[in-house]
């Protein structure tokens, strides 16, 4: 079965977003937990402007979720088919740069 070109439009802009190497960066880091805009800038080391301006598009995006602790803005990757997409981007990534093998060919 075909996907529908609403599925095909969501997947590509997905994959726009994740086409910037700091918005890769910060979707692994929230693939793992939560973090507010200063913890994420202090470990991806990017100036926290920068981070909160691609944190929004991420979340317009529909791939990170949000959640208010006090006065804390918490973020998240949005759901398990986010962070699993994430992660197959960064294995495939690893057999290209390291020569392991390719799991089936």
């Amino acid at each position: 079965m075909q996907p529908t070109p609403a599925q095909v439009d969501a997947a590509v802009e997905a994959f726009r977003m994740l086409s910037d190497a700091t918005r890769l960066r910060l979707m692994w880091v929230l693939s793992s937990a939560e973090y507010d805009v200063g913890s994420l800038a202090e470990t991806i080391g990017v100036a926290r402007p920068s981070v909160s301006q691609h944190l929004a598009k991420l979340r317009l995006a529909g791939l990170v979720r949000t959640r208010r602790q006090g006065r804390r803005v918490l973020y998240r990757a949005r759901d398990a088919h986010v962070r699993a997409l994430i992660a197959e981007a960064l294995f495939h990534a690893d057999h290209e740069v390291s020569g392991i093998p390719r799991h089936d060919d």
